[in-house]
């Protein structure tokens, strides 16, 4: 399936994605969860920034 995504996210003139991979730290555990999301570039700042 990954190829897929890949595949359809790489479209001629279209807009750039990534992928984003961010570290939270859980608030009743204490452990780290990943957040995973796939987003147009310009929105890469203001996601890693977000808390």
């Amino acid at each position: 399936m990954a190829k897929k995504v890949v595949a359809t996210l790489k479209k001629e003139g279209g807009v750039k994605y990534t992928r984003v991979v961010k570290a939270v730290k859980s608030p009743k555990t204490g452990a780290y969860i990943f957040k995973e999301e796939i987003m147009p570039e310009d929105q890469v700042k203001e996601f890693l920034n977000a808390k």
